[in-house]
């Protein structure tokens, strides 16, 4: 019954020039109640897809005018087009193997066509395109909902990285991806790899910053044994590790200027020697490379060569410090928290108000690492239920302080029992020990408390009590 309904709602193009082929499959397809259109040629089909939209397409090759090869290749130019089964003469199977790789033709018959096969590829075909749809509709209500992968956010700054990236994802173009550290700039990577037709293969990451100067060749190019002092064994380098996949190069602003020079030469010939070794070796790698300078600016500096800024600069992204789209942090912490339940076993449901308010004045110089950081420590205190201020460190409590002219020395405010005030002038000291002093009065002096609202250790705590001389006796551990 249900195969029955869908039969219905499925409209077939029939294009050939036999005028008996097109009469006989589309009283075969009204047959089986859907809905069928016919054309003589390319030019007649096209014309037809505009008015008709079918779900699927049945076309024949050879054709005079506009032949078939020619039809679906006009058909792909317009994009979103319907998947296409193609008639193909008996024994000429290579033709139609062609029109699936070159065409991307959804499969092929050979004539004369057996009419329980052409009914089960017509239903598979319209799945397979129904499917496809709701793909692109998935993906542009969770650009709208502000959300790509891993991927959070809901600032105009975001949504406009989101369509770079469904943009460049695609394609086998170089990434050059700029951003503070901690800005999320290996997910972007990892994010493009995932849009791309190259998702089946490796993504391999290697930090530029993090190899000293002796070993960066070797790790990119790889090289024979003996090539140098403790080479003992052939070693493949990530541009072999990646082969058909995604390279991205963190830090590239960090590599020696040598190094780049050889990175230009490998990316202008896709092939690579290992060092020590006589020939050279093609490789099919997508180059992504990253850095924390604005790209420009490490040229300018000597930094960046020129000749592979403007290699590696084919898109560029640009990730904006959390600062700067704050109005992103709620949405990131909501996502984080689902993520950290995960990974720490935890049921934390929600992140209260006055938490969020506390997020959106803080600075983040830690980007979205240190978001992530303190939402891992306050998920793991919780464990369960809200996440409170009580949860996050100390610097959040030192950011409720406000700026009380007449007190000499930290005093709890009158009219908010959680609040503590310093003068203009107060030392770091001072305002350390008023901190510490003030949260084991709110504790109880339970000291373990205190300190994990505080975010230092207990050890910490207790030496710090030392040096203020304050009494332990009664002290709650």
């Amino acid at each position: 019954m249900i195969i029955e309904q869908v039969d219905k709602l499925l409209k077939v193009l029939i294009v050939d020039d036999e005028a008996s082929q097109r009469t006989g499959l589309s009283g075969m397809v009204k047959a089986w109640n859907m809905s069928a259109e016919t054309a003589a040629e390319g030019a007649e089909a096209l014309e037809k897809v505009a008015s008709f939209s079918p779900d699927v397409v049945v076309t024949d090759l050879n054709m005079p005018g506009m032949d078939g090869f020619q039809f679906l290749g006009k058909l792909r130019e317009l994009g979103d087009a319907p998947p296409a089964i193609v008639l193909t003469a008996y024994g000429n199977v290579e033709t139609g193997v062609r029109a699936i790789h070159e065409l991307n033709a959804f499969y092929f018959l050979e004539k004369p066509i057996q009419p329980n096969v052409l009914q089960a590829l017509l239903r598979l075909a319209a799945s397979h395109n129904n499917l496809r749809q709701s793909n692109r509709i998935l993906e542009r209500q969770l650009l709208y909902k502000g959300s790509l992968g891993e991927m959070v956010g809901a600032s105009p700054r975001m949504k406009e990285i989101f369509v770079l990236l469904q943009q460049a994802g695609p394609t086998n173009a170089c990434v050059l991806i700029s951003g503070e550290s901690g800005t999320g700039k290996e997910l972007v990577a990892r994010t493009l790899h995932a849009l791309s037709p190259r998702n089946q293969g490796p993504f391999f990451a290697i930090n530029c910053a993090a190899l000293p100067e002796t070993l960066i060749e070797s790790e990119l190019f790889g090289h024979e044994k003996g090539a140098f002092t403790g080479a003992s064994e052939r070693r493949a380098g990530c541009f072999e590790l990646a082969q058909h996949g995604t390279l991205l190069l963190d830090e590239i602003g960090e590599m020696p200027a040598l190094t780049q020079a050889k990175l230009l030469r490998v990316l202008e010939d896709s092939k690579v020697r290992r060092i020590g070794g006589k020939a050279e070796f093609e490789v099919d790698v997508r180059l992504v490379a990253a850095t924390n300078k604005v790209p420009e600016e490490a040229v300018r500096g000597g930094f960046l060569r020129e000749d592979l800024f403007y290699r590696l600069n084919v898109f560029h992204i640009h990730l904006p410090p959390l600062r700067e789209r704050r109005e992103d942090v709620e949405k990131l912490s909501e996502f984080l928290v689902g993520d950290l339940n995960r990974k720490h076993n935890c049921s934390v449901s929600d992140v209260a108000a006055e938490v969020q308010e506390a997020f959106a004045r803080h600075n983040w110089p830690g980007n979205v690492r240190e978001l992530r950081n303190v939402l891992e420590r306050a998920v793991i205190l919780a464990g369960e239920g809200t996440i409170a201020m009580k949860h996050l460190p100390a610097m959040f409590l030192n950011q409720a302080a406000v700026v009380a002219p007449a007190a000499a020395t930290a005093v709890a405010a009158p009219q908010e029992t959680d609040a503590v005030q310093f003068r203009i002038g107060t030392t770091v000291e001072e305002a350390e020990k008023g901190l510490i002093l003030r949260t084991l009065e709110h504790t109880k002096n339970n000291k373990t408390r205190a300190a994990e609202i505080l975010g230092i250790s207990l050890k910490t705590l207790h030496n710090k009590l030392k040096e203020y001389g304050a009494k332990e006796v009664g002290a709650v551990v």
